[in-house]
């Protein structure tokens, strides 16, 4: 018999509760609103092919070569001039996915019972990247504005219980659809350098902005003190795994060092296909059609969840870009147990005590608009307003 030990950290390695409910939409007829699955509507199709055959015929053979761990250096210029503050590309990590940017940050900055400020809720993915370095994660008391600046001085810690890092997402915030305003960016840079807390700013949504772009990114006010990280998967396609992190000079070698040591380097292929598709500003042209069809599924959102649960306790947030809204559920009512009533009927969602880190509400729960049909939207409250109030009538 071969024993199996397991390390101690395998033990804060948890299946996400994303996951585990997307199982549920291998049901027939089901409706989800739980994933963050970009609409594939927006996938542009036709440039990769297009892009796939020009990089397999300029230099097929370099693009399916071992490559450097920094990223293809073509990709990591036109991430530093999309960015709103000067960017060195020697700044710029390409990453496989920023889920493993996540994971990179936290190797090289938390030890056990290090201490990190998170939101009020937050990423679950965060958490999730985190959770195997062993950290304690307090959460920073939250509003529709974002983080509460004097809530996170308060909960920043001294000494050797000082926090190592304050993980934050300021634009349509994955999972309430909140940004943080412009106040509060700015006492939120200042305090954090005040108190020489870095900032991890997360920013995968921040192009799928509705009306107005969001304010600066809290990296531009202080981009020795800040990580950005940003993503193109919301952009162009999740399935490509491409990601990338903006760090100080002083710490990009030992993030690399973690990047060579996970995976060697980002697909080089992938990289190249991205890097031609967006040579001659393709985001600027196809971001506004995406824009235009989420904001039209959000307004759908909205609409619906005004019509289905008139007469009942619920509360949701009204973001103004991304993919995600948030649903407080009335008084007693458990999304997690309300979940059961809902797949029963057809649409699933996600609850939303998973992204808490300390004090989860289970009054709480996730809807994303932006994979679903206008019609599947509709049909998919009006079942979930049937299931609160299914689920009222039991308790």
């Amino acid at each position: 018999m071969t024993n199996w030990t397991l390390a101690a950290r395998a033990a804060k390695m948890n299946p996400s509760a994303i996951r585990e409910i997307l199982k549920l939409t291998d049901k027939p007829g089901i409706i989800s609103l739980a994933g963050g699955l970009p609409s594939p509507k927006t996938f542009p199709l036709q440039e990769f092919t297009a892009a796939c055959n020009t990089v397999m015929a300029r230099d097929g053979a370099a693009a399916l070569q071992y490559a450097t761990s920094e990223g293809y250096a073509p990709l990591r210029q036109a991430v530093a001039d999309m960015l709103p503050w000067t960017v060195d590309p020697d700044q710029v990590l390409i990453t496989t996915g920023s889920q493993q940017a996540l994971d990179l940050i936290g190797k090289v900055f938390l030890d056990k019972d290090s201490r990190m400020l998170v939101e009020t809720p937050t990423y679950l993915g965060a958490l999730q990247a985190f959770a195997p370095q062993e950290p304690i994660a307090v959460s920073v008391a939250s509003d529709d504005d974002g983080i509460l600046v004097e809530d996170f001085a308060a909960k920043a810690g001294t000494g050797a219980d000082k926090a190592r890092l304050a993980y934050v997402l300021p634009n349509f915030q994955n999972p309430t659809g909140r940004t943080m305003t412009e106040a509060r960016r700015a006492a939120l840079v200042a305090k954090a350098t005040e108190l020489g807390i870095p900032l991890i700013e997360d920013n995968p949504y921040g192009e799928l902005w509705f009306g107005d772009a969001p304010p600066a990114p809290l990296t531009a006010r202080n981009p020795d003190g800040c990580i950005y990280m940003g993503s193109f998967s919301k952009v162009l396609a999740p399935g490509l795994r491409l990601g990338f992190l903006v760090a100080p000079k002083a710490i990009y070698p030992k993030l690399l060092q973690a990047k060579q040591a996970a995976d060697l380097h980002t697909p080089g292929f992938n990289q190249r296909v991205v890097a031609e598709v967006i040579r001659d500003g393709f985001l600027d042209r196809h971001v506004p059609t995406i824009r235009a069809l989420y904001q039209q599924q959000r307004d759908t959102m909205l609409a619906a969840l005004e019509h289905e649960m008139a007469g009942l306790d619920v509360a949701w947030t009204r973001p103004a870009g991304g993919m995600f809204l948030w649903v407080r559920l009335p008084e007693g009512v458990n999304a997690q147990a309300l979940l059961a009533e809902a797949v029963e009927r057809n649409v699933a969602f996600v609850p939303g005590a998973p992204f808490y880190a300390e004090h989860p509400d289970t009054r709480t729960l996730r809807l994303s608009y932006v994979t679903a049909s206008s019609d599947e939207i509709r049909t998919a409250i009006a079942a979930l307003a049937t299931a609160i109030r299914a689920h009222q009538t039991k308790g």
